[in-house]
């Protein structure tokens, strides 16, 4: 069955080029303007991926995010960005609210498929992998959920990605430029700080504290560690 792309965008130009260039790989895709409703279009639909403008004309694709990831539908769903915003501080936003990729306007439809391969690709092959549990975690690479106790975690796609790393490799020590590899891959474009603002994510759901973690440990002036259960 194809993988469906939404295209959250009001330029009709580049929806239009989006939708042909998705449309070429096989993608199924819906376009929305981010009109009032996006939301639960979106939940109709059943998006695999979501393609979201920051600058819409009825709501601020920041503020559309927020509203994705609070829904039980589209949560898990992975969202990358598309802006005219260069900045560090809006891609850090978009990072911390829950996106999980940024591109920049003008940018390459070839780049931007690669990029929405390798997202589908990562939640592919957890499909075909079993669960698992270490410590008080459980993951479900079926669903993409994470428990800790009992307790379900709200995690990104990406957050999903590098927790499962974090849990797959206890006790070793990994710079920024390792993680962004191991959990980015090869089409990584991103930068070691969105290593920083992902693990700030995870630890306000899995640390009781998270200025004083007891999972994900800050290696100082090196990168992190998720320490091994006793």
């Amino acid at each position: 069955m194809p993988k469906r792309i939404a295209i959250v965008e009001d330029e009709a130009e580049l929806a239009s080029l989006l939708e042909y260039n998705l449309g070429r790989q096989g993608y199924q895709t819906q376009v929305l303007n981010g009109a009032k409703g996006t939301v639960k279009s979106l939940e109709s639909g059943r998006p695999d991926l979501i393609l979201l403008d920051v600058m819409l004309p009825d709501i601020d694709g920041f503020e559309l995010c927020r509203e994705i990831r609070r829904s039980p539908t589209l949560g898990r769903t992975p969202v990358l960005f598309l802006t005219a915003r260069s900045d560090e501080v809006d891609r850090v936003l978009g990072l911390e609210i829950g996106g999980d990729d940024y591109m920049t306007k003008p940018f390459s439809p070839r780049e931007l498929v690669a990029r929405v391969k390798a997202h589908l690709r990562r939640g592919e092959m957890d499909a075909d992998s079993p669960a698992l549990e270490i410590g008080p975690f459980r993951l479900d690479r079926t669903g993409r959920r994470v428990f800790l106790g009992d307790r379900s975690l709200n995690l990104t796609s990406t957050e999903f990605n590098l927790l499962e790393f974090f849990l797959t490799h206890p006790g070793h020590a990994y710079s920024r430029d390792q993680l962004l590899d191991a959990v980015w891959g090869e089409q990584r474009y991103v930068t070691p700080r969105t290593v920083d603002v992902h693990v700030r994510r995870l630890r306000e759901q899995i640390e009781e504290q998270p200025d004083s973690p007891k999972y994900l440990t800050t290696i100082r002036g090196f990168g992190y560690r998720f320490e091994e259960f006793s």
